[in-house]
């Protein structure tokens, strides 16, 4: 089972309490610093989907924090590896999240810089708007730069192995919460903003209690039955 802990606060002050190579896994997506907030999406199939302004997006992390993930974590994924260039050495492996978004003004992709030695992989999974490659497990949007569960159990799959501790330093939606939590994982997940830990957190809690109502319970025998 496995052991997701939710941290409200400053991933810097946290990262702090925690020794050289404690995680085996980082998987982050920090502010890209391009002013994401506000509306989002909006075209003929849906409205505009509105969320709380900040300005936790208008400025990418100092060289400090990709020193300290690195310190606390064996590798790293890293969302948005196309704008911290200057703090990330050359990889062979960076992953494309193709999210087959049609003809419309947002990014057709985006990419994460990865610190394993392995070729370029790609995920195609749809994320248009009111459009989700998972139609029937349709996710509520609670944050501006939410990425789908299924890309961090796809992530998982391929870069962790069981046991492994994961950490995320800007937890946002939650959606790596739920991915941990239906693999097995242990997370370790932080948000700064109170508003976004506080739907992170119920949306997991949700998760996690309806899971709970569908795993199969136990079946006891008396002796000499079977």
């Amino acid at each position: 089972m496995s052991n997701i802990k939710m941290i409200h606060g400053d991933c810097m002050d946290i990262m702090k309490q925690y020794p050289d190579k404690y995680f085996q896994l980082a998987c982050v997506d920090p502010p890209y610093g391009i002013g994401a907030g506000g509306g989002i999406g909006g075209d003929k199939l849906g409205k505009v989907k509105r969320y709380k302004n900040g300005e936790w997006d208008f400025s990418i992390p100092k060289a400090e924090y990709f020193k300290e993930l690195k310190r606390v974590s064996v590798n790293q994924i890293i969302w948005g590896g196309n704008y911290f260039i200057d703090y990330l050495e050359n990889t062979p492996c960076m992953i494309v999240w193709n999210k087959k978004n049609g003809t419309n003004y947002f990014a057709d992709c985006e990419i994460a810089w990865t610190s394993f030695d392995t070729a370029v992989r790609m995920f195609e999974y749809m994320w248009q708007g009111m459009l989700q490659g998972d139609m029937k497990n349709k996710e509520q949007r609670l944050h501006p730069t939410q990425k789908p569960v299924a890309l961090y159990k796809w992530l998982l799959s391929r870069y962790a192995k069981p046991g492994d501790k994961i950490l995320d330093t800007h937890g946002g939606s939650g959606s790596i919460c739920i991915a941990c939590h239906d693999l097995g994982y242990d997370l370790t997940w932080m948000e700064l903003d109170a508003d976004y830990y506080a739907a992170a957190c119920e949306r997991y809690r949700i998760h996690a209690a309806q899971a709970l109502l569908f795993e199969p319970k136990p079946i006891a025998y008396n002796q000499g039955e079977l």
